[in-house]
């Protein structure tokens, strides 16, 4: 038997309740108004339960017609259907352009209008189902699903906020590892795109002969083997956003072509001689500082300076390692219920094991780690001896040191990267702002694999 909330808006009284009566004989709840104004203070009361609204087209207050586009807005998921006593195909045409569901003349049968009324409930219910879809997914993409609380997450996400209901171009730097695909994800369902392709291409994974094509499509008979036109990402994404991850690895022909594409959103697919045209918004990352290979020609200097038109700086987990704790809580849970295994947390000692220990994978290390020790885990809580070795040898270093020593360490690999980006990798500047010697630059440089 159907179900949902109907709501029923007629002058006319006697005509009202029988026809309220006769849904709710079919399983609806149906709420009534006997006028427009009425009618609209009830939609917006219950607009994320009302599925469909019966509305006159005359009304004491108001044409159906005219008031079709402000029911839409009260309660957008809502389907409209019109009735009226006299009907024209004109009127009927601009209640169905205007967004109604369909356009009835009242006297028809029962049994007719029963079918437009479930068919439009169905298509309000399925509209509803996709909102809360849609909802979830932004809400697990979304700035606020990003674990931890430390200042430079804080600071990125800031700024990757403030990009992200814009369409410009946005350049994320970062350690691999540090979560540069979710900040992309993130921009992407912030922004007015959010309901298009979010398309994702890691430059590093492609062979480079096969990475332009993969890009941009092709043509029939292009090349030996292309037997059917294929769309290229660009072509997938449009709309939406394109996030290419690691591009320091397109090579400087298709980097010239991909030029073409951020200043014209044009360019030409392999074996055809007419340009495509998208709308797309590109969202790149990589884990080079490409101002410095775009100064000694490894990278394409235009393509860069188009690319970092707005740069966010992804700190890596050694730069923010407050945010270990909670991060190694979340991914415990998530693994625990993978696993179908109850597990409380971890004890003190090997959370203070991992807060010493040296991310260089980063977020993604971190992840790995706890999958490994959850499936080793024999109790209810994670010791250091369900952690991999290299764990246990930080057992034997004193704590306090230890910990001290790694602060420092990172404070000073912050400073130094974060000097080096504000002067575009120029050595000798930022030496001098450091007010160290430029040897000792270089030596801090090897030494943090900046």
């Amino acid at each position: 038997m159907p179900s949902g909330t109907l709501l029923l808006i007629d002058d006319e009284t006697s005509l009202r309740q029988l026809l309220a009566r006769v849904l709710e004989l079919e399983g609806y709840a149906v709420l009534q108004a006997p006028d427009a104004s009425r009618g609209l203070e009830l939609l917006r009361q219950h607009a994320a339960e009302v599925l469909v609204l019966l509305s006159d087209v005359k009304l004491p207050d108001g044409y159906g017609l005219d008031l079709l586009p402000r029911y839409k807005q009260a309660a957008p998921l809502a389907e409209v259907i019109l009735m009226t006593a006299y009907g024209t195909i004109p009127d009927g045409v601009r209640a169905m352009k205007d967004g109604a569901f369909d356009y009835l003349t009242k006297g028809d049968s029962d049994d007719q209008l029963l079918v437009v009324v479930e068919r439009a409930a169905e298509k309000a219910r399925l509209q509803q189902r996709v909102a809360d879809l849609e909802k979830k997914i932004g809400a697990q993409y979304s700035f606020e699903s990003m674990i931890g609380h430390s200042a430079a997450l804080a600071q990125a996400k800031k700024l990757a906020q403030r990009v992200a209901p814009t369409d410009s171009t946005v350049l994320l730097e970062g350690p691999t590892g540090a979560g540069k695909e979710l900040f992309a994800q993130a921009i992407h369902h912030a922004s007015a795109r959010q309901h298009k392709p979010f398309v994702a291409l890691n430059c590093s994974a492609f062979p480079k002969d096969l990475l332009e094509s993969e890009l941009f499509g092709y043509k029939k008979g292009a090349f030996t083997g292309a037997l059917a036109d294929k769309k290229g990402l660009l072509e997938e994404a449009t709309g939406g956003t394109l996030f290419l991850d690691e591009i320091g690895e397109l090579e400087l022909n298709v980097q010239a072509k991909f030029l073409r594409v951020l200043e014209t959103r044009q360019f030409t697919k392999l074996g055809d001689t007419k340009p495509t045209s998208v709308n797309l918004r590109i969202v790149a990352a990589t884990n080079r500082n490409l101002k410095l290979e775009a100064a000694s020609h490894h990278f394409r200097p235009d393509l860069y300076y188009r690319l970092s038109v707005f740069t966010v700086l992804v700190p890596g987990l050694n730069e923010r390692r407050e945010d270990i704790a909670p991060l190694a809580d979340y991914f415990l849970q998530y693994f625990a219920a993978r696993l179908r295994k109850r597990l409380r947390g971890l004890e003190p000692e090997a959370l203070h094991q991992l807060q010493r220990y040296d991310w260089r994978g980063n977020v993604r290390e971190l992840k790995n780690v706890l999958e490994r020790a959850a499936i080793l885990a024999d109790s209810d809580l994670l010791t250091v001896d369900d952690l991999p070795a290299e764990f246990h040898y930080l057992s034997a270093t004193p704590a306090t040191d230890a910990a001290s020593d790694r602060s420092l360490r990172t404070l000073e690999k912050q400073q130094i990267r974060q000097v080096l980006h504000e002067t575009g990798g120029n050595k000798m500047e930022a030496a001098r702002q450091l007010g160290i010697g430029t040897k000792t630059l270089y030596r801090k440089i090897q030494e943090y694999g900046l």
